[in-house]
């Protein structure tokens, strides 16, 4: 049988292929302009000193007044003296309250989401909508709008917050938690742990929904013999549970890695990087020096470089969290 005949569409008239091509043609071609020349431009631009200020060279900008710049941008990441460029040491900032916040926010999400999960299906069957439904409806509110609401929350002279502590405390209560450079807790700025809360209370119920859903495809089978053979609720979940959600733990530790990592919203509404740049993540700096400063190329490389470090981390949890088993 030849090559062509092997991979031909039996039973498919002329009339079903232009159909099939119709409709997958304008769908390729969406995503390529969408999403793969986005992706081939930003990586171009690393390489060049690129701002939409300047006309450039004939070919999309690029050249000219706009020049080519091969690694330079790398290798001034690499600078780490005190007198290095404002957009290197902001830069290394950037990484750092980065890696930080996606290291705090992802152990926190599953520590509370999975536990979650469990009691809401112990509960009665039908209250668990409910309380899918009340933990869900974060997800759906616009990040800025979570973000405003937060930041009055957290407001020193009109926040819920101040006024709560004031209330226990017998005595007005005035504390900037989102401006204070010098409040801390073990060396980490308040105003980061404020964006945690905020980011963790808008994003757990998308976790709590999907460790739910793979709580109700646990064989019961599985839990009856075990209760049979006499086994608590804490062993239950230590030794049966546990083990069999690895691979829901896995996707749902890298994705919310990955949106940890994005988190950008937030952060420009509520503390736009501040305050000292203690809560300046990567997204936050790419964003100002593309579109504020005008400086695309930079701001490109510092885009590949976000990008190599979401692939590295993802990779590395696959690694580790990998189950080798399937039920």
């Amino acid at each position: 049988m030849s090559l062509r005949r092997r991979f031909q569409f039996r039973g498919i008239n002329a009339a079903q292929k232009r159909f099939i091509a119709m409709t997958v043609i304008p769908l390729v071609l969406y995503m390529a302009f969408w999403t793969l020349f986005p992706l081939v431009w930003g990586f171009a631009l690393a390489f060049f000193r690129y701002s939409a200020r300047r006309a450039g060279g004939p070919f999309l900008g690029l050249g000219g007044d706009n020049p080519f710049v091969g690694l330079a941008h790398f290798r001034a990441m690499l600078d780490f003296s005190p007198d290095a460029p404002l957009n290197v040491r902001t830069f290394h900032i950037g990484v750092k309250i980065t890696l930080l916040f996606a290291a705090l926010v992802v152990p926190l999400n599953l520590s509370i989401t999975l536990p979650l999960a469990v009691l809401i299906e112990s509960v009665h069957r039908r209250m668990r909508p409910i309380f899918r439904t009340a933990f869900f409806l974060p997800v759906l509110a616009p990040s800025v709008g979570v973000a405003i609401m937060w930041g009055y929350i957290y407001h020193p002279q009109r926040g819920l917050l101040n006024a709560i502590l004031g209330k226990i405390m017998g005595h007005m209560v005035v504390i900037n938690w989102l401006g204070d450079p010098r409040l801390k807790v073990w060396g980490i700025p308040v105003a980061l742990f404020a964006l945690i809360i905020a980011y963790l209370w808008q994003d757990m119920g998308y976790n709590l929904v999907i460790f739910i859903a793979a709580l109700q495809s646990i064989p019961d089978y599985l839990k009856d013999a075990a209760r049979i053979d006499g086994v608590n609720s804490w062993q239950m979940f230590t030794k049966i549970t546990l083990p069999l959600l690895m691979p829901t733990i896995q996707l749902t530790a890298i994705l919310t890695m990955i949106s940890a990592f994005q988190v950008f919203d937030l952060v420009q509404v509520m503390t736009n990087g501040g305050p000292k740049y203690q809560t300046q993540v990567l997204l936050l700096h790419i964003y100002n020096y593309a579109f504020r400063f005008q400086r695309m190329g930079w701001a490109a490389a510092v885009s590949v470089v976000l990008f190599l470090m979401t692939l590295t981390i993802s990779l590395i949890q696959s690694r580790f969290l990998r189950a080798q088993w399937e039920y």
